[in-house]
């Protein structure tokens, strides 16, 4: 077969290079592919003593408590519009950042302005909550403090659900716009100079430049990345809604994301194959919409399509 042939040809000519991918490609094969055996959990109910295969078949009843809880819509309604606004806000903000590192002069202003906003990539959401927590306190935290130090009303933060939707999308993009706006600044190294200095001598400024040679050229990239987004669009980061939120009721309405509200679930009624469930429906709705955005842009926009 040609493919067998091209396989054997090149591993005689990159023997070295394909070497090199040898952990990535165990470490995908291990934590990614063998974990999907997995799936037939969702079809079981699960049997500690039994095992995951030799557990009971209960058809598709692990998938009726996420849709007869009441919940069903809030949480997808909810896991949705927050990727959605996650998609936009940091796209649009990491694109700024990279322009605006890019058109940057001074060497070492760069390097520092580009190292502090990478930095909050690597600060887990355990540590932000703790800070947002002294922050927002009704009892001490430093913004109530400052109301009463001049005259103003406490304002309980914990109990205002509409607030939390724009601080929710205030902190994903402050802790991603760092690393989103490499893969942007990258983009914008990779532009030959040349048009630059074209345009230059045509008298165009520097937002001539950024507008008519700048941005389209980072279109292929926007599209990737927003695709990739789509891919997720009904998996809530965990971590961000949990630590943020916790287990306050008076948030869920706006903050209860799918993955919060299956772990709660689990908490009280143990049921691994209803977890499994829910994972596999996530799955199967981001591969849908995933495939389905592809098409569309393909159909558009054959050359920015990612397959």
């Amino acid at each position: 077969m040609r493919w067998l042939q091209n396989l054997r040809y090149d591993i005689r000519k990159n023997p070295a290079l394909l070497l090199m991918t040898l952990p990535v490609i165990m470490y995908v094969v291990v934590f990614c592919y063998l974990p999907m055996s997995g799936i037939v959990l969702a079809f079981k109910q699960f049997d500690y003593s039994e095992g995951i295969f030799g557990s009971p078949w209960c058809g598709f009843k692990n998938f009726r408590f996420f849709f007869i809880s009441g919940q069903a819509a809030v949480v997808m309604r909810n896991t949705v519009l927050y990727n959605i606004a996650f998609i936009i806000v940091n796209n649009i903000v990491e694109i700024t950042v990279a322009i605006f590192i890019s058109e940057i002069g001074g060497k070492w202003f760069k390097k520092i302005t580009q190292g502090a906003m990478f930095l909050p990539t690597f600060i887990s959401w355990v540590v932000v909550s703790a800070f947002v927590y002294n922050i927002f306190s009704y009892d001490f935290g430093a913004f109530n403090h400052l109301l009463r130090s001049i005259g103003g009303e406490p304002v309980d933060i914990y109990s205002q659900s509409t607030l939390w939707v724009f601080i929710i999308i205030f902190l994903n993009s402050w802790k991603h716009v760092g690393y989103g706006s490499v893969v942007y600044l990258a983009a914008i190294m990779g532009i030959d100079a040349e048009i630059y200095e074209s345009a230059t001598l045509d008298g165009a400024g520097e937002l001539q430049k950024i507008r008519y040679i700048t941005l389209p050229c980072l279109k292929p990239t926007v599209v990737i990345l927003v695709i990739m987004g789509i891919g997720n669009i009904f998996r809530g980061d965990f971590d961000l809604f949990y630590q943020m939120v916790g287990t306050n009721s008076l948030l869920f309405n706006t903050t209860d994301v799918i993955d919060t509200f299956v772990f709660r679930s689990l908490l009280f009624s143990q049921e691994y194959g209803m977890s499994a469930a829910v994972g596999l429906f996530q799955s199967v709705l981001c591969f849908a919409f995933l495939t389905a955005t592809n098409w569309v842009i393909r159909r558009v926009d054959p050359e920015n399509s990612l397959y």
